[in-house]
């Protein structure tokens, strides 16, 4: 009985005392390390705690990186593609320079309309949807309203599509993610759509010289 007792309470204790005295045992640590200049252990303990790897600073900001890219995903209702299968079928650049439909790619000038071409036979508007709804906020009308699929599925322009979308910004990102998308076996060239509004401009502003 004698020593029952003193275990029971002893090993309560130091359950209690390990889980809530580690930030300043730690701290102490630090100290007497700091002072001795052993600094070597220091990070030998950060390491254990942070999972880091070599003490280097670089992994916290890409951890932070993907919570936030779970946190739009989070956001965006499943009937839309994800960002993560956005990029996993994605070529990257060095494949894209592969195709010569990448070849003399420019993205143009931004606007909220965007043209995509070297869509495959199968392709239908409910594909598009699919990918490029994720940057509509479908809650808002506005939005919903200026969100609009015209695929070309006849003459010179098939394999074709103009999308128009809420704003230059969701243009920008779409044109962003989804340029170089495999989609049906066929990467998808993004660009912003030809406007005639900027041409408007530039004669308004001849005129006025």
């Amino acid at each position: 009985d004698v020593f029952e007792q003193p275990q029971q309470v002893g090993h309560k204790k130091i359950e209690f005392h390990i889980s809530t005295e580690i930030p300043a045992v730690l701290q102490i640590n630090s100290e007497k390390e700091e002072k001795n200049g052993e600094f070597v252990y220091l990070y030998a303990t950060t390491e254990e705690i942070n999972n880091t790897g070599f003490g280097r600073i670089f992994p916290a900001p890409s951890s932070n990186d993907k919570m936030e890219t779970e946190e739009e995903d989070d956001e965006i209702p499943s009937e839309f593609i994800s960002r993560k299968d956005l990029e996993r079928n994605r070529l990257s650049r060095e494949e894209m320079e592969k195709y010569s439909v990448f070849k003399n790619y420019e993205p143009g000038d931004p606007n909220c309309r965007i043209y995509v071409k070297n869509l495959a036979k199968q392709v239908q508007e409910k594909d598009l949807k699919f990918i490029f709804g994720r940057y509509v906020d479908f809650q808002s009308e506005v939005e919903r309203n200026m969100f609009d699929i015209r695929l070309m599925k006849e003459g010179r322009m098939k394999g074709q599509a103009f999308i128009g979308l809420p704003n230059e910004k969701a243009a920008a990102k779409a044109l962003k993610e989804a340029n170089g998308y495999v989609l049906f076996e066929k990467p998808m060239v993004v660009q912003f759509a030809r406007s005639a509004r900027p041409k408007q401009d530039a004669n308004e502003g001849k005129r006025k010289k």
